[in-house]
């Protein structure tokens, strides 16, 4: 399959399964789970096109259960849903991307999940630079999570090491250059 194809299909996968999976007659069990034949079957692919969507993800937005029979995405839900993360305790620093057109927002309000679960954070700061580009002029910001667990803030980590939070307050944030 050519990488515009599984680029669509990925697209559509990300969309049912964490925006809409009613679009096409799914409900997301807790931890976000569905059917790897109900999700086959809603989207008219084989299992061969899913392994091959799942495996090539440039993110790895998606994982299988332990015995293959179900899938989710593992972050960026605005579907309601429960993913069961357990807290972890993450690495000092932190990085999240964004473009210079929010950094007035972002330090007044901090860095806010909006229609989404979670803030998405990293431990890789060139990634955080792609993300951020998505959305004009990018920008790093660095986060001192240590001090934001150490006040009390819980985050989770998800198996493609995209680290989860709440909210993270602008005085935790630190813009880099």
């Amino acid at each position: 399959m050519n990488a515009e194809k599984r680029k669509k299909i990925s697209k559509q996968m990300s969309y049912v399964l964490r925006h809409q999976p009613d679009s096409v007659g799914l409900t997301l069990a807790p931890g976000g789970w569905v059917a790897v034949d109900k999700l086959l079957a809603a989207l008219k692919i084989s299992r061969e096109t899913l392994d091959e969507v799942v495996a090539t993800n440039d993110k790895q937005r998606f994982e299988y259960s332990e015995d293959a029979m179900q899938i989710r995405a593992r972050q960026g839900h605005s579907a309601q849903v429960d993913l069961q993360y357990e807290a972890a305790t993450p690495p000092d620093l932190l990085f999240h991307g964004t473009a210079t057109r929010f950094l007035e927002s972002i330090f007044e309000k901090g860095l806010i999940k909006g229609e989404r679960h979670h803030v998405h954070l990293s431990t890789d700061r060139e990634t955080m630079i792609a993300v951020g580009s998505r959305h004009g002029k990018p920008v790093v910001l660095e986060v001192d999570a240590k001090q934001m667990v150490s006040d009390g803030s819980k985050f989770f980590v998800t198996g493609n090491q995209v680290w989860l939070t709440d909210h993270v307050p602008p005085r935790y944030l630190r813009e880099l250059s």
